[in-house]
């Protein structure tokens, strides 16, 4: 089996950005993105989806934390575009219910090559911690526009917005980790009757 390691840099006059993943490593994170609840958010991605991330970030937080979320987002987009290929192989598709007391989400993506987000949420503050709820949806916008993806990303319940994004980006990892993982019985085939993705 070949390695799906990808490393993209994103620099500009906002950011600087580079991840590193491995879509067959052990759920480890390093990370430093200057924004915690975001590092905790992307930890469950790492840690449910079984992905190792390395990312370094700085961003312009003086301003505020808009430019370093949605660049993040790209950034992550890129690798995994890179990191699966040409999909060959790939089970394509994956989803995910995931609770966290009373909070329960849904997540379902689909590695089509044709990027769309479908993301119903909403979340019961402004912020959590420091960060703006509204910038989750620009994460989330940013990866499917450059993972070639269609995501939908559904909170059924939540009283406690901390509990609503938590749920959603652990849904995120189990989903991307299902979609991503090798299908023994597709082993070289295209997961798609139109022969590409």
């Amino acid at each position: 089996m070949s390695e799906r390691i990808a490393t993209i840099t994103r620099d500009t006059k906002e950011t600087r950005i580079t991840v590193t993943i491995n879509l067959d490593g052990e759920g480890r994170l390093v990370c430093d993105t200057g924004v915690p609840f975001l590092d905790h958010m992307l930890d469950q991605v790492a840690r449910h989806g079984l992905i190792d991330l390395d990312i370094k970030a700085a961003g312009d937080l003086h301003i505020d934390d808009h430019h370093t979320v949605e660049d993040l987002g790209i950034t992550l987009g890129q690798a995994f575009d890179q990191a699966t290929g040409d999909k060959r192989g790939i089970y394509r598709y994956g989803h995910a219910y995931v609770p966290l007391d009373e909070a329960l989400s849904r997540v379902v993506v689909d590695f089509s090559g044709r990027p769309g987000l479908f993301m119903n949420v909403e979340f019961t503050r402004a912020a959590v911690g420091r960060l703006d709820t509204q910038l989750f949806r620009e994460f989330f916008q940013g990866f499917v526009n450059h993972a070639r993806v269609s995501l939908h990303i559904d909170n059924l319940k939540g009283e406690n917005a901390h509990h609503q994004a938590e749920t959603v980006f652990k849904a995120f990892g189990r989903a991307l980790r299902m979609a991503v993982a090798q299908d023994p019985r597709m082993a070289g085939q295209m997961p798609s009757t139109k022969g590409c993705l």
